[in-house]
C-alpha cells in the first residue's frame, strides 16, 4: 500500500561527505515562532522596558510571578525542572513552557533570568492568539488513556504490545504510529528502506508496538511512551502528544496544531520531530540533534601520561607530539579522567560491585568521556577497542603514517588507532574541565556520568567514536537533552595520502564538542531544539569556530584559517580566514542576505564567528592576552586564588565574594560567551545573542566593557542601528548593516578604549 509523503516546509539536506557519492541526509524543517528577548540593551522591534519587578526572596517564585503578571496573565505554563542558579554569577535561569488544553506547546518557550530576586531579562515565544476550540480528545476521537493506546498504571514490566482487539481500533494509537511512519518515510536516507515502507506499509504499522515506561503518568502534561519496531530507528522512539505553533503564509497568522512529538535515533541522525496528529500527518518541525562539520577529589593512584599533540597545538603541521601528564581539574573532574562510580558505569552490574563503589580504569574510559574506535559504524560502543595504558596508565603509541598506494590508506590509518583515541580522549577531557570552570557545570547540563550530587541529570558522558566507519571527511556531534549521552563521531579524511584523522585536528574536535555546550546552555539543559533553525543554527557553527580559534590563538596573531590541515587546503575550509582586516575577511551582518550565507549553516556561522572574533580582539587590545585559558586550581580551603588570571576579588557590603572576573581579554570573552548563552532565549537571533553578551558583561563587571563590546559588534555591521526588515516566519527580508553605537560610546573609537 503506497502513501504520499507530505511535507509543508522546505527540507534541508546536509552534505556531510560521508563517502564518495554519499551524503548524510539531515532534515531541518519548520517555521519557528517569533522570539523576543527583552534586556536593558534590547534595541530592535521592541522598545526598552523596565523589566525589574518587586523583589522576592525565591528566584523561582519571582520568575513565576513575573510570567503571570507580565506574560501570561490568563494562561497556563509549567516551570521546567532544568531551571538552575549559576554559582558564578548568582543569576537564576528559569525555563518555562506554555500549556494549552492541558498539553504543552512545544515551541512556547519562556526564559526568565533572575538576580537578587528580580527579573533582569527574559525571552519568550508565546502563542497569544485564540485557543483551539476542539480539545485533543475530540480531534483524536478518544479519551486521555486511549490517546496513547494504553491504560493507566501499566508499567514497562507488564506492558504488552498494544495491538489487541480492544486497542486495534484506537484512533489515538493508530494516529501515533501512522504519524511516525510518515516521518520515517521522509527521514530515512535509504531508498531501499523507503521502498520497503511504502510496499509494506500496513505490515510495518502492525509490527510497531507501544509500551509504557514505568514512569508513565497520565495526569502529567507530557505522557511519554515508547514505540518499538520502527523501521530504520536504532532504539525505541519516544512519543507524546502536544501542540505546535504553525504559521502559514496563506493564513498570514499563527495557530496551534495538535502534533505527535517524536525523538528518533537513527544511525547518522537523532531527530526531534513534530508531526500533525491528524491525517495526512504533515511534518511540522524537525531538528537534528547531530551537528556536522563537513569542513570544506584527586584520582587514586598515579596520573596518566599521553604521547599527544599538546593543548594549543591545532594539528600536526603546527607542532610536535610530547609526553603530557593527566591534569584533571579538582572541581571539574574530582575522580580524574580514568575513574567513575560503579553506579554510573554502563558496562557494569552495580549489584555485583557493591563492595567497590569506584571503578578505576587503565583505558580511555572515564566519568567525562568514553573514547574508542568505531570502525564498524555501529550504535553499540561499550565493548569497542580502546587503548590500554597498563597499570601505570602510559598512553604512548606510535603515530607515523607513511605514504603508500591509495589501496592501503585505510590499513595505514587503522595501524595508529591507539594514538588517535588517546589524542581525542586527552583533548576532550581538557575541554570538559575548561568549560566547567567557565560555568558549564552539572546544573547547567554538562556531560558527565556522575554529577556528584551537584545538580542536573547524570549518566550522559560523551561517547566519542574515533575513525567512525560510517563515512569519510566529516565530524559531528549529537546533543540530546540533559541526562542522555552526547555522541561525537570523528572520521578519516581522504583529502591527502596518507589519509588524515580528524582526531589529530584539535580545532575540528573542539568545534564538535562546543556544539554540546551551546545546545545545552541555550534555552536550558532539557531543550535540545533551541539552535536548530534560522540564525540560531548558524550561530551554533559560529560559536564552535570561535571557541576553537580562541583556544589555538597566540598573542599578537589576529588571523587564522579553519580546517586547513584536515582539508589539505592552505586556505582552510571557510570562505575567509578569521581576521581583523576587512580585505582579508569582508564579512558583515548584511552578508547574510546573499548566498550561501543566507541558507547554509556553516556559511552563516562564519559571519557570527567573524563578528565575535573582532569583539574578542577589542577585548584583548583593552585587557591583554592570557597565555592560558585555564583558571587556577582552588586552594585547600576551596577558595579560588586570583593570581594572574583573575582580577582582585571584590565583596558585597555583606561580605559575600562577587563573581571573579577574568583579567585578560581572551579569557573574558570566553566567559561572556558562556554567560550570554545562559541568558539568551531559545532560538536567538544575532541581535538577541549580541544583547545577551552585553548583559552578561553588565552582570559580571557592572558594564565596564559596554562600549568596547558595542564598538566590536558595530565594526562588522551589528551596531545599534542594524536592522532586519521584512522578516517573516518563512524567511525573506533584508538585513542592513548598522555601525552606530550608543550615544555614551560615540567619543570612544580605539581598540583599547575603556568602557563606559
Amino acid at each position: 500500500m503506497h502513501h504520499v509523503v507530505i511535507a509543508l516546509f522546505c527540507v534541508s539536506v546536509v552534505a556531510a561527505h560521508l563517502s564518495p557519492g554519499h551524503t548524510r541526509k539531515s532534515l531541518s524543517i519548520g517555521t519557528p515562532p517569533q522570539t523576543k528577548f527583552i534586556s536593558p540593551f534590547a534595541t530592535l522591534e521592541i522598545p526598552r522596558v523596565a523589566i525589574h519587578q518587586d523583589k522576592h526572596t525565591d528566584a523561582l517564585d519571582a520568575a513565576k510571578r513575573f510570567i503571570e503578571n507580565e506574560l501570561i496573565s490568563a494562561g497556563s505554563f509549567d516551570i521546567r525542572p532544568d531551571s538552575y542558579t549559576d554559582k558564578s554569577t548568582g543569576v537564576t535561569h528559569v525555563y518555562a513552557r506554555q500549556v494549552v488544553n492541558d498539553l504543552e506547546v512545544i515551541d512556547g518557550d519562556i526564559n526568565v533570568n533572575v538576580k537578587d530576586g528580580a527579573a533582569i531579562s527574559y525571552g519568550q515565544a508565546l502563542y497569544l492568539n485564540d485557543k483551539p476550540t476542539q480539545l485533543p480528545s475530540e480531534i483524536l476521537g478518544v479519551g486521555k488513556e486511549e490517546q496513547y493506546g494504553a491504560t493507566d498504571g501499566q508499567t514497562v514490566m507488564d506492558a504488552k504490545p498494544l495491538l489487541g482487539s480492544h486497542l486495534a481500533s484506537s484512533i489515538g494509537s493508530s494516529s501515533m504510529k501512522a504519524a511516525l511512519l510518515q516521518f520515517m518515510l521522509e527521514a530515512t536516507p535509504l531508498q531501499t528502506k523507503r521502498d520497503d515502507i511504502l510496499d509494506n506499509y500496513d505490515s510495518h504499522l502492525a509490527r510497531m508496538s507501544i509500551t509504557v515506561p514505568q514512569s508513565f503518568n497520565p495526569s502529567t502534561r507530557r505522557r511519554t511512551v515508547a514505540i518499538t519496531n520502527v523501521p530504520d530507528a536504532v532504539s525505541p522512539v519516544k512519543a507524546y502528544l502536544a501542540y505546535a505553533q504553525v504559521s502559514r503564509a496563506a493564513e498570514a497568522s499563527t495557530r496551534l496544531e495538535l502534533v505527535w512529538k517524536f525523538e528518533v535515533e537513527m544511525h547518522d541522525n537523532w531527530y526531534e520531530a513534530a508531526v500533525s496528529a491528524s491525517p495526512p500527518h504533515s511534518i511540522i518541525s524537525v531538528v537534528d540533534w547531530v551537528a556536522d562539520s563537513p569542513i570544506k577529589p584527586a584520582p587514586s593512584g598515579e596520573l596518566a601520561t599521553y604521547n599527544v599533540f599538546g593543548w594549543g597545538i591545532n594539528d600536526p603541521e603546527e607542532g610536535s607530539r610530547s609526553i603530557e601528564t593527566e591534569t584533571p581539574d579538582v572541581l571539574a573532574s574530582p575522580l580524574g579522567w580514568h575513574s567513575l562510580p560503579v553506579a554510573n558505569d554502563p558496562s557494569l552490574n552495580t549489584a555485583q560491585h557493591q563492595d567497590d563503589p569506584l571503578r578505576n580504569t587503565t583505558t580511555t574510559y572515564g566519568n567525562n568521556v568514553f573514547a574508542h574506535e568505531n570502525w564498524a559504524a555501529g550504535t553499540e560502543w561499550i565493548n569497542n577497542l580502546r587503548p590500554d595504558g597498563g597499570k601505570h596508565k602510559i598512553f604512548d603509541f606510535k603515530y607515523a603514517p607513511q605514504p603508500g598506494n591509495q589501496s592501503g590508506a585505510l590499513e595505514e590509518a587503522r595501524a595508529y588507532i591507539n594514538a588517535s583515541v588517546a589524542q581525542a580522549f586527552y583533548i576532550s577531557n581538557l575541554l570538559h574541565d575548561l568549560f566547567y570552570r567557565y560555568g558549564f557545570d552539572e546544573a547547567s547540563g554538562n556531560f558527565q556520568q556522575s554529577n556528584f550530587e551537584r545538580g542536573g541529570r547524570e549518566n550522559d558522558g560523551v561517547i566519542l567514536d574515533v575513525q567512525d566507519g560510517s563515512g569519510m571527511n566529516n565530524a559531528n556531534f549529537a546533543t540530546p537533552p540533559d541526562g542522555e549521552n552526547g555522541r561525537c563521531k570523528m572520521y578519516l579524511w581522504n583529502t591527502a595520502y596518507p589519509w588524515r584523522d580528524a582526531s589529530f585536528d584539535a580545532g575540528v574536535l573542539i568545534h564538535e564538542l562546543s556544539h554540546g555546550l551551546a545546545s545545552r546552555l541555550t534555552g536550558g539543559p532539557a531543550n535540545s531544539a533551541c539552535i536548530g533553525f534560522g540564525e540560531s543554527s548558524g550561530m551554533g557553527e559560529g560559536w564552535s569556530d570561535l571557541i576553537a580559534t580562541l583556544i589555538r590563538s597566540k598573542p599578537n596573531v589576529t588571523a587564522y584559517n579553519t580546517g586547513a590541515w584536515i582539508g589539505n587546503n592552505s586556505y582552510g575550509q571557510r570562505h575567509y580566514p578569521y581576521s581583523l582586516d576587512n580585505t582579508t575577511n569582508p564579512l558583515t551582518y548584511k552578508t547574510l542576505n546573499s548566498q550561501p550565507y543566507n541558507k547554509e549553516v556553516h556559511a552563516m556561522g562564519e559571519v557570527w564567528a567573524e563578528i565575535l572574533w573582532v569583539v574578542a580582539q577589542r577585548l584583548i587590545a583593552q585587557h591583554g592576552f592570557s597565555e592560558s585559558l585555564f583558571p587556577p586550581q582552588p586552594l585547600a580551603n576551596g577558595t579560588i586564588p586570583t593570581g594572574e588570571f583573575y582580577r582582585p576579588a571584590t565583596f558585597t557590603a555583606e561580605g559575600t565574594r562577587q563573581p571573579l572576573v577574568p583579567k585578560h581579554g581572551n579569557s573574558l570573552i570566553l566567559q561572556l560567551l558562556i554567560n550570554g548563552m545562559k541568558l539568551q532565549p531559545c532560538r536567538p537571533s544575532f541581535f538577541q545573542a549580541r544583547d545577551a553578551i552585553i548583559q552578561a558583561d553588565q552582570v559580571l563587571t557592572g558594564g565596564e566593557n559596554f562600549c568596547t563590546l558595542w564598538h566590536g559588534f558595530a565594526e562588522r555591521g551589528l551596531g545599534r542601528d542594524s536592522r532586519y526588515d521584512g522578516k517573516t516566519p518563512w524567511g525573506g527580508g533584508v538585513r542592513k548593516d548598522g555601525f552606530a553605537v550608543p550615544t555614551e560610546c560615540t567619543a570612544i573609537q580605539n581598540h583599547g578604549a575603556v568602557g563606559r
